[in-house]
């Protein structure tokens, strides 16, 4: 492998209801080098992927330092969130604008080889069982 894979989910309960987001990395030999979790209290879904996406991105640059050396390959089961940062769909709502630029912010300052890809919910288990574990925290 010659990138760096990050797996990312968001969910909530209710939409909006009790949310959480978690990612996983991978680094270049497939390897976990990092996960994370966080509960988001009440949030959307669409909130809580674009958390998940802030939350591994700083991540990665912690871990690789910054500017990350590698390419990163972002995967996600959100279409939604793929699509708005691969710049195929627009960001309309005001709060998902404000994430959309954090991630836009920390793309531009972190990450100079990054792609976007759209992933079946099966191929992203553990991130998503980060995000339920993160909503069993905060319940």
């Amino acid at each position: 492998m010659n990138h760096v894979t990050i797996f990312t989910d968001g969910g909530s309960r209710g939409n909006p209801g009790p949310a959480g987001s978690g990612a996983v990395i991978k680094g270049l030999d497939g390897e976990n080098v990092a996960s994370v979790s966080a509960f988001l209290g009440t949030q959307t879904n669409n909130f809580a992927e674009y958390e998940a996406l802030v939350l591994a991105l700083t991540s990665a640059r912690d871990f690789f330092g910054s500017p990350v050396p590698h390419k990163v390959v972002v995967k996600m089961d959100s279409e939604l969130i793929v699509r708005q940062m691969n710049g195929q769909y627009k960001v309309k709502h005001p709060i998902l604008k404000t994430k959309h630029q954090e991630v836009k912010k920390l793309i531009a300052d972190s990450f100079p080889d990054i792609e976007f890809a759209h992933v079946r919910r099966e191929e992203n288990s553990e991130a998503d069982q980060l995000a339920n574990d993160a909503m069993d925290r905060g319940m």
